[in-house]
């Protein structure tokens, strides 16, 4: 075997899973935010800043969303800046002015696509992962 491509012999230790896990976690999220991102504000009956998001995300997910809010604000720059997204300034009483967020038409065009790349993708790694599914 090419020493190159050989395999450690050592076994990982939980620290090497938990940060494999993490890493695994993040890019998964990274592929997947924009997609809820999407999808929350066309459930929104109005604009919505990036705290609400955040919130709606928090109160959807019992507490536990695995990305970090911070992370959320390039995700809704982005799809603003691909008109996905229409945002509007609004000064604030109680801190600095606040960008509300909104589904365009481009966006809902984009939404029902990646549904359905989401679903398609989904269905097949479930396809190798669920125990009924996956071979040995």
């Amino acid at each position: 075997m090419d020493p190159d491509t050989a395999l450690p012999d050592t076994e990982s230790g939980p620290d090497d899973q938990e940060r494999l896990a993490q890493k695994f976690q993040r890019e998964l999220n990274a592929g997947l935010v924009g997609l809820v991102l999407l999808a929350v504000l066309e459930q929104a009956e109005e604009d919505l800043y990036g705290y609400q998001i955040a919130k709606r995300l928090q109160d959807r997910a019992n507490g536990h969303v695995p990305v970090k809010q911070g992370a959320l604000y390039p995700v809704l720059r982005q799809l603003s800046a691909n008109g996905l997204l229409a945002s509007r300034i609004v000064p604030s009483y109680a801190g600095p002015p606040r960008r509300y967020y909104r589904i365009t038409e481009a966006g809902r065009g984009t939404l029902a696509e990646w549904r359905s790349i989401w679903r398609n993708t989904r269905d097949f790694v479930d396809g190798f992962t669920e125990s009924n599914g996956a071979s040995s």
